[in-house]
């Protein structure tokens, strides 16, 4: 990301926008939930986009989508640069994933949601659709407590040793891939517990900021757009996130520079407050029951949602459970 002035805040807009991010990833999860368990990941995926879509062109705001379901060549709605809102309101970039967990939802498994995250009009990295490495972890740590660089082993007895605990006490979180064995084998190896996930990375890097969920640190390797929408979670409620892109051929690289990014900044670690500047607003719907929010139910002729949303200028967490009439 070149340097820039910070972007101006959301100010006295947080609560409205707060508001408007709930109902958001709401109507997407509804609609994704109509297909959980039907094994069909590209359907229940695109219902998510569509409804999405048609709440943001709804709200009073100039958006643009800055994470999304792609390139415009590649995705016909909800891409990168397109622009959403009435144009009526303040500039906001928009970073989202109308499911998070296409396959979790086409099996009725756990953890899938709903995300939209924004912030002012620069204030977010526009990442390029590739990987990322990452670590994460919740609030109240010293700065730099845990880096990229560090074997997980190593970050395990920081944390480990800040916590006041040994670090067979301390549960990571890992995406259940086979680029992750080396990883797997440097936690266990200090007797650290792992929590493998099978999809769901956003979900993964929220639950280090949430006691309720047992995640002390989330490591591994996923999308580098979900690592900015976790950072906005992060943002709001604190803790410490190190994300580095990853990438895999020179189309990748060359999709960077497409996105403003610049040679030197491929191999850079990017601190949290990197990836998101200034304000963030931020929303999860759950679709399928998870650790964080329930998931979407039908019954006594309403559709019930359970959805989070976070603000950073105020620290603000709201947990909203609404009856949707049928």
């Amino acid at each position: 990301m070149t340097a820039t002035a910070a972007p101006t805040g959301l100010g006295s807009l947080d609560r409205n926008l707060a508001l408007d991010a709930a109902r958001v990833t709401e109507a997407a999860a509804i609609a994704a939930e109509r297909l959980a368990g039907c094994g069909d990941e590209k359907a229940a995926d695109q219902v998510a986009v569509d409804a999405m879509r048609t709440a943001l062109n709804q709200l009073d705001i100039s958006g643009v989508i800055v994470i999304g379901e792609g390139e415009r060549d590649e995705a016909p709605m909800l891409y990168i640069g397109e622009k959403v809102g009435t144009g009526k309101g303040p500039a906001v970039d928009i970073a989202l994933d109308p499911l998070e967990g296409t396959t979790l939802t086409a099996k009725a498994m756990a953890n899938a949601l709903a995300v939209v995250a924004f912030a002012p009009g620069g204030g977010m990295l526009h990442a390029p659709d590739t990987y990322m490495d990452k670590i994460a972890i919740g609030p109240g740590y010293p700065a730099g407590l845990v880096d990229l660089d560090a074997t997980p082993a190593e970050n395990v007895a920081a944390l480990a040793k800040a916590k006041g605990v040994t670090p067979d006490k301390i549960t990571a979180c890992v995406l259940d891939r086979p680029r992750h064995k080396d990883i797997i084998a440097s936690l266990r190896s200090v007797g650290a517990r792992v929590h493998l996930i099978s999809d769901g990375d956003v979900a993964g890097v929220m639950n280090t900021a949430d006691p309720a969920t047992g995640i002390d640190i989330y490591i591994g390797q996923g999308g580098a757009p979900e690592g900015v929408l976790a950072c906005a979670a992060l943002k709001c409620v604190g803790g410490q996130f190190q994300g580095r892109l990853v990438f895999r051929n020179e189309d990748e690289k060359a999709r960077a520079r497409r996105l403003g990014l610049k040679d030197a900044d491929f191999d850079r670690k990017y601190a949290l407050d990197e990836l998101v500047r200034g304000d963030a607003v931020f929303s999860a719907t759950g679709v399928t029951d998870g650790a964080l929010l329930d998931g979407v139910k039908i019954r006594d002729g309403y559709i019930h949602t359970h959805t989070v949303v976070m603000t950073s200028a105020t620290g603000t967490v709201s947990t909203i459970r609404t009856k949707h009439r049928l």
